[in-house]
């Protein structure tokens, strides 16, 4: 059976002298894994479309026990990512996060929107790159099923204090006071934070990357994501320990 689809692709792998195996993240059919035949010749049309990080239009041949890349013409190559080793390192970490979290088989069409946002939003500077970060981390992980409860303190009640600690292996908010009461161990952040993680999670795909908060601000905030995202997955990602190892120069 062969169908059309969109697809991103997140990883490859060399096969012989001429093939590619290349991990797409689909509008249709969430993760794939297919061979690309004749795709490392830079001759072949389907080149440039299964390279890494291709945005692409598929035509994809299902077989009995793997499937097949037929056609791939490619829509989008996000180039400034190829121009920086740290976008592209991020860009990676991002993909890593997308093989572990999301469907296979099945529709992923708002996790391929998140992703080719984010990719878009990251190559050409539109936000920095520590937002793009956070909001890539919390808005998968919560499409993922692992939402985390941030509308109030899970002590008290309390809506909002001047800081707050988020508790990254529950997911859970408490006002400063109601952790030093019940000896609550997490990552403290300021109220203006604590706003920037709930629209993270909270807010309109379209209003995702809507914000501005003070630069200070964003080492504890993404502190807070990853350690979120490896307790709830519980995995390391060695693209995102590659990303840091490199300083994240904005």
């Amino acid at each position: 059976m062969k169908f059309k689809t969109n697809g991103l692709i997140l990883k490859q792998q060399n096969i012989g002298e001429r093939d590619k195996l290349v991990w797409i993240l689909t509008q249709s059919h969430g993760i794939l894994r297919a061979f690309a035949r004749g795709a490392k010749n830079i001759k072949s049309p389907k080149c440039a479309g299964t390279g890494l990080l291709s945005y692409s239009a598929l035509s994809v041949f299902e077989g009995r026990d793997s499937y097949s890349v037929d056609e791939a013409v490619s829509i989008e190559q996000f180039t400034g990512l190829q121009r920086d080793i740290e976008k592209l390192a991020l860009a990676q970490y991002f993909s890593e996060l997308c093989l572990n979290l999301c469907p296979v088989g099945q529709e992923a069409d708002e996790q391929l929107r998140l992703m080719l946002n984010s990719l878009y939003i990251l190559a050409n500077d539109k936000r920095p790159r520590a937002q793009v970060k956070v909001c890539f981390e919390m808005r998968l992980i919560a499409m993922s099923g692992y939402m985390p409860d941030l509308v109030m303190c899970a002590g008290c009640g309390e809506y909002e204090t001047p800081e707050m600690v988020f508790v990254p292996h529950t997911g859970k908010l408490f006002c400063s006071a109601c952790a030093e009461r019940q000896g609550v161990q997490g990552v403290r952040l300021p109220a203006a934070a604590v706003t920037a993680l709930r629209h993270a999670v909270y807010a309109d795909a379209d209003k995702l990357f809507s914000f501005v908060l003070k630069e200070e601000l964003w080492e504890p905030l993404s502190l807070a994501s990853e350690q979120y995202v490896a307790y709830m997955t519980q995995k390391d990602y060695p693209t995102l320990q590659f990303y840091k190892s490199m300083g994240n120069r904005e």
